[in-house]
Formats: structure tokens, C-alpha cells, sequence
């Protein structure tokens, strides 16, 4: 094995960092500018009309409380492996954030996190991960299907609940069948290692943050008045998360899939399309954008000792 001398290793690790960071603000960079149906002279003068600087914070507070609810899912899941502080999860969960930008699905968040961790630990730490988006998943599946019932689109629920429940039956009988290693009941074997009461926990989060996102939804639709029933609002939010969830895209155009679905359901009842665009824009860059800012000093900071953790 070719041994690379530690001085080309540490400015390997530097390129490699840079270039992530440098891809994830052109990749943001790109999406704003390049975007022709945001009209930002419209948006700054209604910005400046409906809100003041307690709306702001208030709607910046939502964002908080969405990122660190996903730190604590995290730090509880890693539990299995290392108690872990709050800081270090902040840095494990907003560094592979950053990494993950410009993956398909966040797919890159997996390799983010495993590097802060022993070669050896590496598959407990993407099985964690999985454990820990697939909750939030199973969440949005959930409520999006209610609200697709809520608003009428009661078909389309029938046939996700059918879906599921011929899955369900489906890997019943196929848990035994092994594909190189793998099988459902492999699966579920892991998944029962991990006690309860951590599980009890990673639900009990990640309701919490799906709550905290879909009402800071919310709240961006009242500050643009835009006014319907809080509950057929609040369904309308939960089928769009849930749709554009299920379609395979980048973080980085997030926006624009989250979008597109919402003006699909927001048309039905006469809402701009532009103030859907912006909503879902202003929620891109308050959950995803000022993330990997934060999560950018993190993988500057990264250092191989860091996978000693």
C-alpha cells in the first residue's frame, strides 16, 4: 500500500473541504439567482409592509428550534455507540449537512456523519442515520396522508394506505429471503438492539420537529395574508411536505420541488403563485441555506483526528 506523507495528506483534506464548501454557496448561489419567477423588488416591499423585527425573529426562532431538534434525534441515536455533547452533535449533524448539499436526497449526509467517527463504527453510524431520517419520513408519510384525507384527496390516500399495506404483507413474507447478507428480518434484529427507550425518544423528536417546520410553514402564509382555515392550511402543508418528500431531488433545489408541489395545492384556492414561490424560498434558505453556513466553519474545522470520536 502506497503511504501518502502527512504534509500531501493534510492539504489533500484541505482541497477536499474547500471544494465542498465552495459547492455548496455556488450550488445556493446558482439557485437564487437563476431562479427567474422570484421577483425580489415585489418580495422586499411586501417583506417590509407585513413584517417587523419581532416577525422575524419569531419566524428565525422556528428555524432554531427545527435544527435542534434534529441535533438531540441524533445525539440520542449515537447514545448507542458514545454519549455525545450537544456541541459535537451540532458539528456531526451541520457538517454532514454541508456535505450533503449536493446529493441527491441528502445522501451525502451519511458519509458527513461517519467521518467523525472509528473506520470500524462506520456502518453503525449510516444505519443510525438511516434510523434517524426514516423516522422523519414515517412522520411525514403519516400526517400527509391525513391531509390529503382533510382536503379531499381522499383517492390519493386510499391508494398510499394500500400501497403500504401491500408492503406491509410483502416484506412479512420475504423477511427470510437474504440478498448478499441483507434481509428484512436482518434488519429488524438491528433495529430491535437499540433499546426502546431510545426509540421512544427519536419519535417523540421528531414529532416536535415536524411540528416546528409545518407551523413555521404556517405562520409564513399568515404573515402573507393569505386566509384560509387553519386546518385546511395546515393539510395543505402536511400533503406538500409529504409529496415533495417522496420525489428524489438535491437539497440545494429543495426549494424548487417543495414549490412546485405547493403551487399545485395552494392554486386550488387561489393563493399568488409567487407568494407560494417566495414561502417556499424564504423556508429553503431559513432551514436549509443558514444550516450549511453554520455547517460550512464545521467542515472547515474537520480534522482526521476528529474520526477518534
Amino acid at each position: 500500500m502506497i503511504s501518502i506523507p502527512h504534509k500531501a495528506k493534510q492539504f489533500l483534506v484541505f482541497t477536499i473541504k474547500l471544494l465542498i464548501v465552495i459547492g455548496a454557496f455556488y450550488f445556493i448561489y446558482d439557485q437564487i439567482a437563476g431562479n427567474s419567477k422570484l421577483e425580489w423588488s415585489k418580495f422586499q416591499t411586501l417583506v417590509l409592509e407585513k413584517t417587523s423585527v419581532i416577525t422575524i425573529i419569531f419566524i428565525l426562532l422556528f428555524s432554531v428550534a427545527n435544527r435542534y431538534f434534529e441535533i438531540l434525534k441524533w445525539q440520542n441515536l449515537v447514545r448507542f455507540i458514545k454519549p455525545i455533547s450537544i456541541d459535537e452533535a451540532s458539528k456531526q449533524v451541520l457538517g454532514a449537512l454541508t456535505a450533503g448539499i449536493f446529493t441527491p436526497n441528502g445522501l451525502g449526509e451519511y458519509a458527513g456523519k461517519a467521518m467523525f467517527f472509528k473506520k470500524e463504527q462506520t456502518k453503525k453510524v449510516v444505519f443510525l442515520n438511516l434510523i434517524c431520517n426514516g423516522i422523519q419520513m414515517i412522520l411525514t408519510i403519516i400526517f400527509g396522508t391525513i391531509g390529503l384525507i382533510l382536503i379531499g384527496y381522499w383517492k390519493w390516500a386510499l391508494a398510499i394506505i394500500g400501497i403500504a399495506v401491500v408492503l406491509f404483507f410483502a416484506s412479512i413474507l420475504s423477511k427470510n429471503i437474504t440478498i448478499k447478507g441483507y434481509s428484512i428480518q436482518k434488519l429488524l434484529h438491528k433495529i430491535n438492539e437499540i433499546p426502546k427507550k431510545i426509540h421512544r425518544k427519536n419519535i417523540l423528536l421528531g414529532v416536535c420537529r415536524y411540528l416546528v417546520f409545518s407551523h413555521q410553514y404556517y405562520v409564513l402564509f399568515l404573515v402573507f395574508d393569505v386566509d384560509l382555515p387553519y386546518l385546511t392550511l395546515i393539510s395543505s402543508i402536511a400533503a406538500v411536505y409529504f409529496l415533495a418528500s417522496s420525489l428524489p431531488s438535491f437539497q440545494f433545489l429543495d426549494f424548487a420541488v417543495k414549490g412546485s408541489v405547493a403551487m399545485f395545492f395552494f392554486g386550488k384556492y387561489g393563493v399568488n403563485e409567487w407568494i407560494v414561490i417566495f414561502i417556499s424560498t424564504v423556508m429553503w434558505f431559513l432551514n436549509v441555506v443558514l444550516p450549511v453556513v453554520i455547517g460550512s466553519y464545521y467542515v472547515m474545522r474537520f480534522k482526521l483526528n476528529d474520526r477518534k470520536a
